[in-house]
């Protein structure tokens, strides 16, 4: 298992995608612990001096002027957590409720939470045990915080509800007994801070981010290995072009599409006779389009990378002095605004790479068998592969609609402006594997273009983007059953298999 120490330092995107990855251990420094034990004794504090202060003695949203007797602050907090678990929908994917709760850790370990040591301790064995609570997706609106699926997460800590272990469900107080932990009842403002914040949502938004990166250097690879079979330019990408214009991500995708091409045989074989004038956009602009979308998704991962290290719930306790302060950092529209921006990359990526499919297999635009394959007519070959492609493409744009912008007023109009960034980014898993499914045709399609130009090879490196298409599928001879072939291209662009072929582009590169 990676281990991941909480308190030396920001937690970074290489770290989180890990978290997504595979199982891991969480520990917390000596002195984020101290942070949380004087979180909890500010609490302890305003309680003994008959303090009322929101959160911890009284009740929420419109209800905030509602002041709760002492010996019922332990049944306020499990009402709100029950109350709360409102959830419905498909549970979402244990990798991302495993990377929503480190979040959450890292959250309460900065002290600002006021939560018990007792309390955070049960939250990182269960992650240690790789025990994840089983969070209904739906039901957030991303304001005030992730309220209903991090109502569920926090019902496990308190012997309700389900949890999942190795692929086996379990009962909460199950779930808690393997770890050695009883049910805890929790103390005041400890509900109100497991419940709020937005850490599903950046889950979500993380997890979108990772899987429009790998995408992303698919398609990177992808577009190089076309342009070499459809006998493109490389013209288009000389460093000159894109230092005049001087946008980050243009002159670094054209020099990756410069070194992926680079000693390509097939190049060299048309240099000097080429007749046609330009190539079509998808083509030449690769690193106006695909450089643009390398812009934005860093943009958005330094916004996430930042919430991800964030302190999002409500009170805030500041252990320096003592104040208790109400704000709305569990407003998640940073959040939501990176999800929107990670859709539109995830729809150019497709669109982008559809298109130099289509090209593939028209014979009006290459020098190319029809549909990529001997005998056309009697093979239909890459014809339907394309139309699939042109399907996804037109769902991810049904669904790209930008969510941060489309609120609707919750708790009785106290919580007026919400941020929607959870549906936001739980579209984006559906839209990136949509995206990764071009993309892995696209290469698909490259391959086969290039086995019509043997003797000749590609350059070294795009020799080995074939190899590794390759491994998914053999080349096109005649017609069969397509779709596995399909399922395994897709498969090695979610895995990450071209990673590589970006170099450092990626931001948790």
């Amino acid at each position: 298992m990676n281990a991941i120490t909480i308190g030396s330092g920001p937690l970074t995107l290489a770290q989180l995608r890990a978290v997504l990855e595979s199982p891991v251990t969480v520990g917390l420094t000596d002195a984020a612990w101290a942070d949380v034990d004087k979180g909890a004794a500010t609490v302890a504090t305003i309680l003994a001096d008959g303090r009322t202060v929101y959160g911890i003695n009284t009740g929420f949203g419109l209800l905030a002027n509602t002041s709760i007797a002492p010996e019922d602050l332990e049944t306020l907090q499990k009402n709100l957590v029950l109350s709360h678990a409102c959830g419905v929908g498909p549970l979402l994917d244990d990798a991302v409720v495993r990377l929503l709760m480190v979040l959450k850790i890292a959250s309460l370990s900065k002290g600002a939470s006021g939560i018990r040591r007792d309390t955070l301790e049960t939250l990182i064995v269960l992650v240690n045990a790789d025990i994840l609570p089983c969070i209904p997706s739906k039901g957030s609106v991303g304001a005030s915080g992730d309220l209903a699926p991090l109502a569920h997460m926090s019902c496990v800590l308190i012997g309700v509800g389900e949890a999942r272990s190795g692929g086996q469900t379990l009962s909460a107080e199950d779930a808690l007994t393997r770890v050695g932990r009883s049910p805890l009842t929790l103390g005041p403002k400890e509900g109100l801070a497991l419940l709020n914040g937005t850490q599903c949502s950046t889950a979500l938004a993380l997890a979108g981010l990772f899987a429009a990166e790998a995408t992303l250097a698919a398609a990177i690879a992808a577009g190089a290995l076309s342009v070499d079979a459809l006998k493109g330019s490389d013209a288009p990408f000389d460093a000159r072009i894109h230092a005049l214009r001087g946008q980050p991500g243009q002159i670094d995708v054209a020099a990756r599409l410069r070194a992926l091409m680079a000693g390509s045989a097939i190049r060299d074989s048309h240099r000097d006779d080429c007749s046609k004038v330009q190539d079509p956009y998808s083509l030449r602009c690769q690193p106006q389009v695909m450089g643009a979308t390398l812009d934005v998704l860093r943009n958005a991962a330094v916004t996430l990378e930042r919430e991800a290290n964030a302190v999002t719930d409500n009170p805030l306790v500041f252990i320096e002095d003592g104040d208790v302060i109400s704000g709305g950092n569990f407003h998640a529209e940073p959040v939501g605004y990176a999800a929107d921006q990670i859709a539109m990359c995830l729809c150019e990526i497709g669109n982008l790479s559809e298109r130099r499919t289509a090209i593939l297999v028209d014979p009006k635009m290459s020098e190319l068998p029809a549909f990529l394959v001997r005998e056309s007519g009697l093979n239909s070959g890459f014809m339907i592969a394309q139309v699939t492609a042109a399907a996804l493409v037109a769902e991810n744009r049904m669904v790209a609609h930008p969510c941060v912008i489309d609120t609707v007023p919750t708790s009785a109009n106290q919580e007026d402006h919400v941020s929607m960034a959870t549906h936001g980014a739980r579209r984006l898993l559906d839209m990136a594997e949509n995206t990764a499914t071009v993309v892995g045709i696209e290469l698909l399609a490259a391959a086969q273009g290039l086995e019509f130009h043997r003797p000749l090879t590609s350059s070294p490196e795009l020799e080995q983007v074939f190899a590794v298409v390759r491994e998914a599928a053999a080349p096109y001879a005649s017609d069969h059953y397509f779709a596995p072939d399909i399922a395994r291209a897709t498969d090695g662009v979610r895995a990450g298999r071209y990673r590589a072929f970006a170099g450092d582009l990626l931001p948790s590169a």
